[in-house]
């Protein structure tokens, strides 16, 4: 748990730190994408009741923020609307994630449940699983483990080359640490370990915001 705490650490250090008011703008921003269509500020706004001008401003700020050419986002923070490598699927609409880990810690910001499909990188070995908040289930292979980048700096507009590169699911440890011995850096966790390091760092993140309204 010691480890798990000390990457909970760096990712929490290396986000933008995030006041009441930006908690719910990020947990609201993520409930809305899931839906599966574009979002804008405007709507975001209404949707938990602050003005469009503090929501517009506050998102400029962050990274990982990605618009349409109409102004509305289409991906923040891991989730994506558009295809990406890690298909994540909730109620039934099919969205994506930026890397492995996005899956694992986002369904417990929506509170809801996200059958997942991704590929090892390495032996391209299909993967599958069913993330809840409270955990996970139905993984195949069970010997699926997770690799993993400690951030050694802030995260900025870089962060899905900088971080994300780095962050997959293999059907194997031995899989995972073939690509791990040649990406200095990088440790493998087990699907369960990176689940949990997804609900520290989301407590810590999010705090209050993500009980549901």
């Amino acid at each position: 748990m010691s480890t798990l705490n000390n990457l909970a650490d760096k990712i929490v250090n290396a986000m933008p730190k995030l006041g009441s008011g930006e908690r719910r703008i990020a947990v609201g921003l993520y409930r809305l994408l899931a839906e599966g269509e574009p979002v804008s500020p405007e709507r975001l706004a209404e949707t938990i009741n602050l003005s469009g001008s503090t929501v517009r401003e506050t998102l400029s700020r962050w990274p990982g923020v990605y618009y349409d050419d109409t102004r509305a986002v289409i991906g923040f923070g891991g989730l994506a609307l558009s295809e990406m490598p890690h298909r994540f699927q909730v109620d039934g609409r099919n969205l994506h994630t930026w890397c492995a880990w996005d899956s694992l810690f986002i369904p417990g910001i929506l509170g809801k449940t996200a059958r997942v499909k991704s590929t090892d990188p390495i032996t391209n070995e299909k993967i599958s699983l069913v993330v809840e908040p409270e955990g996970v289930k139905e993984l195949e292979p069970t010997d699926t483990v997770v690799s993993f980048l400690a951030p050694s700096r802030g995260f900025d507009a870089d962060v899905i080359q900088s971080f994300c590169h780095f962050v997959h699911f293999f059907g194997s440890r031995e899989s995972g640490e073939l690509w791990s011995s040649e990406h200095k850096g990088t440790l493998l966790l087990a699907v369960d370990q990176a689940h949990e390091l997804g609900r520290l760092t989301n407590t810590r993140n999010f705090g209050e915001a993500l009980a549901k309204p």
